[in-house]
């Protein structure tokens, strides 16, 4: 009897994808959220950075900018299902931890009837250029969707298409400053299984706020060019969290610099330091544990040598209980997986809800 059990549960989930009549509309004509530098050009129209700060990064933090993680398009729609026509920029659209719906999907939220995000699909990309429905039979009526763009993939453009006759309107980006946050892989999105699982995400649907990620995979390493990057933002809070990528030392010259750097320029904007997270395994490892122990220490100096010299609206966030204590919210004892990140955005938003006066 098994047998007839799956092939009842693989027909109950496959998609016809064959093409109806579709209304189709041009994201660029009405903005992501997740871009910041508008008024600056860009080489495309969804990299991270503008196109001046290409010989000012380093190169690998160029070239890791030109991935779409966290940018986010919402519109709204009466259409009883939902297509996409996107092309990615790269032919690697998976990697060994990370699946292609993480990587390269396009990931779709809408507001219930209480107002409350909730996921509904993501697609599960096969080639470079995908055109597809990511979802069908929907119920009836008219509501405000969310489109997560690839975490690890840059995309050379996106069109949203629904059935003719469906109402539809692109909704702008919303007028509020951003919560920004500077990291390193994990901030970028390493692991999570699709973009609307990473914890700045979710954050952002929890406290329904604009969010820039300006996570740099292997390379978020509190550099004074992207800290003149991020001066040139106008966000509600910053949040650097970049000592998985930083030995004790490094976090011990770069932290009072770049905050500095960022009061300089916004005397009232609250920053947030962020502890390393513990490898999942450091239990086991000794060199690793005493690693995060001197990364901590470090940081944590940083911190109080900046308060004692009268540093105001500066917050921190341990990062003992960024994964949980039971070893299992990582992928590969490193990256978060879905849960390392729903743990991580448990710990953050008490201190943004601080830091943001909420």
């Amino acid at each position: 009897m098994l047998l007839p059990l799956l092939l009842l549960e693989s027909s109950v989930f496959s998609q016809d994808d064959q093409e109806p009549e579709l209304d189709w509309h041009f994201v660029t004509d009405w903005g992501v959220e997740g871009r910041a530098w508008e008024d600056e050009p860009r080489l495309r129209w969804f990299d991270r950075l503008p196109a001046s700060a290409q010989g000012e990064v380093r190169e690998a933090v160029w070239n890791l900018s030109r991935d779409s993680t966290g940018m986010m398009v919402r519109f709204e729609t009466d259409a009883t299902e939902i297509w996409v026509d996107y092309k990615l920029m790269n032919d690697d659209l998976s990697k060994p931890h990370m699946p292609a719906t993480g990587v390269s999907g396009i990931d779709l939220y809408a507001r219930d009837e209480s107002g409350t995000w909730r996921w509904v699909m993501v697609t599960k990309p096969d080639a470079r250029e995908i055109k597809t429905a990511i979802i069908k039979g929907l119920a009836p009526g008219k509501r405000e969707y969310a489109a997560y763009l690839p975490l690890y993939n840059g995309v050379d453009h996106l069109n949203i298409g629904v059935p003719e006759g469906a109402s539809f309107k692109g909704l702008a980006p919303r007028d509020v400053k951003p919560i920004v946050f500077y990291g390193t892989s994990i901030t970028h999105g390493a692991c999570a299984s699709r973009p609307g699982m990473v914890h700045t995400a979710i954050l952002g649907r929890r406290l329904d706020r604009p969010v820039l990620n300006i996570g740099f995979s292997g390379n978020g390493r509190m550099e004074p060019e992207v800290g003149e990057l991020l001066t040139r933002v106008d966000a509600s809070v910053f949040i650097i969290d970049c000592n998985p990528n930083l030995r004790a030392e490094q976090v011990r010259e770069r932290t009072i610099p770049l905050v500095n750097q960022l009061r300089a320029a916004h005397p009232e904007t609250p920053i947030m330091l962020v502890e390393d997270r513990r490898n999942t395994n450091s239990w086991i490892l000794p060199a690793r544990s005493a690693h995060h122990d001197s990364n901590h220490a470090a940081l944590k100096e940083a911190y109080e040598m900046l308060k004692d010299s009268g540093m105001k609206k500066l917050y921190y966030l341990p990062g003992d209980n960024l994964l949980g204590q039971d070893g299992e919210g990582a992928t590969d004892a490193s990256h978060p997986n879905d849960l390392g990140f729903m743990r991580q955005a448990d710990e953050f938003e008490p201190v943004l809800r601080k830091a943001l006066g909420l």
